[in-house]
């Protein structure tokens, strides 16, 4: 049985306890606090005793000094200490993530999570100071498995970010994931600009697409986001002052660009509107999520020879 003892002109309170392997010893607490000293006291004899069962897993391990910390931790303090399931605070973080974030991007997060925590399984249920960086580096394999390398990538650095503000609220002390590297491309395409020549072709693919042609178009003399510009409206634009002017939705930045003459041209083809709210390309801005537009610029891309066509479904 374990018991706490203090010795004359020593500050510190001693706990005597038996380790595992039956041997009996005298270790200092490190504090003169004796209620603090016998929940530290009670924590060795607690990991002690089941290791002499052959019950003590890096698990159990794990379970037994957070208990323990916030035994010691509310023998003292009024306020207790922070803690959370790791699915407890995924919720909480796509909560927040909610007001901060495009929905887009929290509908992006919130799939990542997801799967997650799906994979995690009920390891999802326990405390989020228990999660390990080899259980993140699993799942980012098992994302590359399933999808590609890239997506992993992608998979992992939302984790990051998640993990990352779950520090700064002082849950945890360090970020798992940020120990788990991202995967190297293996031969996987990289961003690169179009080519002039690669450009006609594209043009020439989606002729009969009226709307995909001026969506082209605004993505090669404005250089922006083509969720950003399929939700252009007609206000955006201002052809006396030869300008077009609008918000980035993801870093809400106001930008004002020259309207150049092929854009404006474009837009003289198109049918007048007296509602300046109007959607330039409504077709477009229609969809509820941007990969539905990047799927069907893929499409675009297939049909003039760009990329290869995809061979597989989603596993």
């Amino acid at each position: 049985m374990a018991s706490i003892h203090r010795q004359a002109g020593r500050p510190f309170w001693f706990c005597a306890f038996t380790e595992p392997d039956g041997k009996r010893v005298f270790r200092s607490t490190k504090t003169g606090v004796k209620k603090q000293a016998l929940e530290i006291c009670r924590v060795w004899d607690r990991a002690a005793k089941l290791g002499r069962a052959g019950k003590l897993t890096p698990e159990t391990a794990r379970g037994v000094i957070a208990a323990g910390v916030a035994d010691v931790f509310a023998v003292t303090n009024r306020e207790a200490l922070p803690g959370a399931t790791v699915r407890d605070w995924c919720k909480s973080w796509l909560d927040k993530k909610f007001i901060e974030t495009e929905n887009s991007t929290h509908d992006r997060y919130a799939r990542i999570v997801e799967q997650f925590l799906k994979f995690l399984g009920k390891a999802s249920d326990k405390d989020i100071d228990a999660l390990q960086a080899t259980e993140i580096g699993r799942f980012r394999d098992h994302e590359a498995k399933t999808l590609s390398r890239g997506t992993a990538n992608l998979s992992l650095k939302v984790i990051r970010v998640c993990l990352g503000e779950a520090v700064r609220q002082g849950l945890l002390t360090m970020n798992p994931a940020s120990r788990v590297d991202v995967l190297k491309s293996r031969g996987e395409a990289k961003r690169r600009a179009f080519t002039l020549a690669e450009i006609k072709r594209i043009l020439a693919a989606c002729s009969d697409d009226v709307e995909w042609r001026g969506l082209v178009l605004f993505g090669v003399y404005l250089g922006q986001r083509l969720g950003d510009l399929a939700k252009l409206t007609w206000r955006a634009g201002n052809v006396e002052q030869d300008e077009i002017a609008f918000t980035t939705r993801k870093t809400g930045r106001r930008s004002v660009l020259p309207l150049l003459k092929p854009l404006a041209d474009y837009l003289e083809t198109l049918p007048a509107t007296d509602d300046p709210d109007a959607f330039i390309f409504p077709n477009a801005a229609a969809a509820t999520r941007t990969g539905t537009l990047s799927n069907r610029f893929r499409d675009i891309l297939v049909s003039a020879g760009l990329v290869e066509p995809r061979t597989h479904q989603a596993r």
